[in-house]
């Protein structure tokens, strides 16, 4: 393709694109990619950066890569997609059935949808007309953590932290649900009785209007990078049963072996009513999530009123991306992934290391495939991002993080540059 130049990109761009959490009028730079391939992006001005974002954690094979290729190519010549209404077709079946292999055994049904926020959307809604058809109307809140992200739908937002998440602005039109602290524990350390005392008496105090507790499983998210005691998830599975919640689990952004786990619930061995996927699932080539949940939610909802959930997304499981998601699923099966992650989860922890003698880093923190490095301050976007393209890397920060990412396949020589960019950047920054 002839592209034009950097110039002319630039102000196409900032003439009628409107980019995510950014402004329309004060547009900040922005960087004109032309190609991708492995783990580098190609600017329009060619320069390469080494990328540590992984395309906002989903690109776990890279850029360009052959497999996922040939399984775009050969599904586009059967079809591209195809209504699910009264339909089906191979790579739906084929993909939902190694879900629910490759999931807990108690997870039989999958519902595919367009994206992670759908995803919750959906796991949302599962919870809510499982009790209606249940005889149990009244249960219609759900219960989320403090510093936890779920998306940027309206019933997903209504599910992050009111306070000190993205989407404070809408707080008096979202629907409102119960929040219970964050987990303190820390990953490798004990999880005290304590730490669930407050989700202990919210559940005790309002069980009867509480459909279902949402978490996101070890690995707290875009809502601060945090990692937890996997034994917080034993104690609420415990919890929920008890007081007869639904308990769904949020794997959009720890699914598919970020965490050194196919995925993070194997980390507590406990298994959710509801599990939401996303991200990784195509390996970033294609928009694609889903939404498993067990055979008791499953036939509780088809056998209430409505005799059928009632969701149903115009491209839902769509070919062309169910089939690129078995390849990327059968290629990381396919590979030593356990070994890998731990590798990039030393060279993570070696290369972050020094960043931990800066004056203006709270905390340092590695968890597999993800490094973080924590400022005492908010980073400032308009500077800090530039100077990080300067060293030929990407990386995103938000908030008081910069962190990494990075696909799998990012070599050790990648991976020490990555990380000296961003202890250096932080350093300066």
């Amino acid at each position: 393709m002839n592209w034009p130049d950097w110039d002319q990109l630039q102000k196409d761009d900032r003439r009628v694109i409107w980019h995510p959490y950014a402004s329309a009028t004060d547009v900040p730079e922005i960087f004109p990619v032309i190609a991708a391939h492995g783990v580098h992006l190609e600017l329009a001005d060619g320069r390469r950066l080494l990328d540590g974002m992984s395309s906002w954690w989903c690109a776990i094979h890279g850029y360009n890569n052959p497999a996922l290729n040939r399984a775009v190519r050969d599904q586009l010549f059967d079809m591209s997609h195809v209504m699910f209404g009264g339909l089906t077709h191979p790579p739906a079946v084929k993909l939902a059935r190694l879900l629910t292999e490759l999931t807990p055994p108690a997870l039989e049904r999958v519902f595919f949808s367009d994206s992670g926020s759908v995803a919750v959307e959906v796991a949302l809604k599962m919870a809510i007309q499982y009790w209606y058809s249940m005889g149990r109307p009244g249960k219609q809140k759900l219960v989320a953590l403090r510093n936890g992200y779920h998306g940027d739908t309206f019933g997903a937002m209504s599910l992050c932290d009111p306070e000190t998440g993205m989407h404070h602005l809408f707080g008096e039109v979202l629907p409102k649900h119960f929040f219970a602290p964050a987990p303190q524990c820390p990953f490798d350390g004990d999880c005290p009785e304590q730490e669930l005392a407050a989700m202990t008496e919210l559940l005790s105090v309002h069980h009867q209007e509480i459909a279902a507790v949402i978490v996101e499983p070890v690995v707290q998210g875009a809502g601060g990078m945090r990692f937890y005691c996997p034994d917080y998830l034993v104690q609420l599975r415990a919890l929920c049963d008890a007081f007869d919640v639904l308990l769904i689990f949020d794997e959009i952004a720890t699914g598919f072996g970020r965490t050194g786990k196919l995925f993070a619930l194997e980390h507590a061995e406990v298994e959710p009513d509801i599990l939401c996927l996303g991200k990784a699932l195509t390996g970033g080539y294609m928009t694609l999530a889903a939404t498993l949940c067990t055979g008791q939610v499953a036939t509780g909802i088809s056998e209430g009123e409505a005799g059928a959930f009632m969701h149903g997304p115009t491209f839902m499981a769509n070919p062309l991306a169910c089939a690129t998601a078995i390849a990327s699923t059968e290629l990381l099966l396919s590979q030593p992934w356990q070994r890998t992650i731990r590798r990039l989860n030393s060279e993570l922890e070696q290369g972050l290391a020094p960043a931990r003698e800066l004056e203006q880093v709270a905390e340092v923190r590695t968890l597999g495939a993800i490094g973080v490095i924590e400022l005492k301050e908010a980073v400032d976007m308009k500077r800090i991002q530039p100077m990080f393209v300067e060293r030929g890397v990407w990386i995103r920060p938000f908030g008081k993080l910069v962190y990494a990412m990075p696909p799998y396949i990012m070599g050790s020589d990648d991976l020490a540059s990555l990380t000296a960019a961003m202890v250096d950047v932080v350093a300066q920054a």
